[in-house]
């Protein structure tokens, strides 16, 4: 393509992206530099639509860009920005975020639809490469006892514990036996993978052992969650589709969440920031476009965030969005030792 199409080609993109109505050549002029006339314009728009970048969805009417349109569009974009006032709202939200790493995750999918007012995603930490940071037993008190695993991700996990399950626990749930099994606990645990079935040496303190095995049976009862899906602005896809069958198909898709944790897992795991219509490989999507940056925690990738709108959505600004919210999660998990995780997590727990 010279570059003369190309700019045509660009042109009929951001236009159509801005009014959503079909571009003609008058169009195409006044948003160029082009000093050609308006017939070369239409033999330009002729010659993309016939390789397949555009499509005239009438015959009196403009062209509007197909999927390999959007992606030449997309392939040479380059990098983008957030104005001045919403670099200030990233900056101040996660200047002030704190509290647990699930608020904090949920949150942060408001805050990118509030500045793209598209659907926001964000996958959680992923358990899969995670390894133990602490481990804590609690008396709650009222015969519960409670488990608690701070992730190397920041993530933090609860797993509750019925001392009257046996006459046994009922014995040993008292100080200073709950809080050397919590010592027991965190030594064995501390650096380990969290799986199904962690093991930990006898002490040969009957009390002891009796409650580190019930706090162990209870994690292995517990499955680990990993990836859960924080979504939102939700209301806000309501306002971009004007058909109701193409809006209930992308609401049923966000309504599936391991399908949209595959999804966007998906397209980092091929090294994509960007999948248009087909090439989320979901048919309920075939009008929608998938933005994804991967957020990490000291250097390794533990989730990621994404946007979910219309093939029109403006590229340029979801990439700078998705980009820079990546870049200030990554920084925040990974500020000091657990930085959204308060010094006494069982604080937080319910009674």
């Amino acid at each position: 393509m010279d570059e003369r199409r190309a700019t045509v080609l660009r042109a009929v993109v951001e236009n159509f992206i801005e009014s959503a109505q079909p571009v003609g050549s008058a169009a195409v002029l006044s948003g160029t530099r082009l000093d050609v006339s308006p017939a070369t314009v239409r033999n330009d728009l002729a010659a993309l639509e016939a390789g397949g970048y555009l499509m005239q969805p009438h015959t009196s009417a403009g062209r509007i860009p197909t999927e390999a349109g959007y992606r030449y569009f997309v392939d040479g974009l380059g990098p983008g920005s957030l104005d001045s006032a919403e670099v200030q709202q990233v900056r101040a939200f996660f200047a002030h975020a704190q509290g647990q790493i699930e608020e904090l995750l949920s949150d942060t999918s408001r805050l990118l639809s509030d500045l793209t007012e598209y659907a926001a995603m964000v996958v959680a930490p992923s358990h899969d490469r995670d390894t133990i940071r602490s481990a804590q037993l609690v008396d709650l008190g009222g015969g519960r006892l409670l488990v608690v695993l701070v992730m190397s991700s920041g993530a933090v996990e609860r797993t509750y514990v019925d001392v009257y399950s046996s006459p046994e626990l009922v014995a040993a749930a008292q100080e200073p036996a709950t809080g050397a099994a919590s010592a027991v606990l965190n030594e064995a645990l501390t650096g380990r993978a969290r799986s199904r079935r962690l093991d930990v040496r006898a002490t040969g303190d009957a009390a002891t052992d009796a409650l580190v095995d019930a706090a162990l049976l209870a994690l292995a009862a517990d499955e680990p969650t990993s990836g859960e899906l924080y979504v939102g602005g939700t209301a806000k896809i309501t306002e971009q589709f004007e058909a109701v069958s193409s809006l209930r198909s992308v609401l049923s898709v966000l309504e599936e969440q391991l399908m949209v944790v595959t999804l966007l897992r998906g397209l980092v795991d091929r090294g994509l920031s960007v999948a248009i219509g087909s090439e989320t490989g979901m048919q309920p999507l075939a009008e929608c476009s998938v933005v994804v940056a991967p957020y990490q925690v000291d250097g390794e990738t533990v989730g990621s965030v994404g946007l979910l709108g219309p093939t029109r959505m403006d590229y340029p600004k979801a990439l700078a969005a998705v980009h820079t919210v990546s870049r200030r999660l990554s920084a925040s998990l990974g500020d000091g030792d657990g930085a959204h995780v308060p010094a006494d997590a069982a604080r937080t727990a319910p009674h």
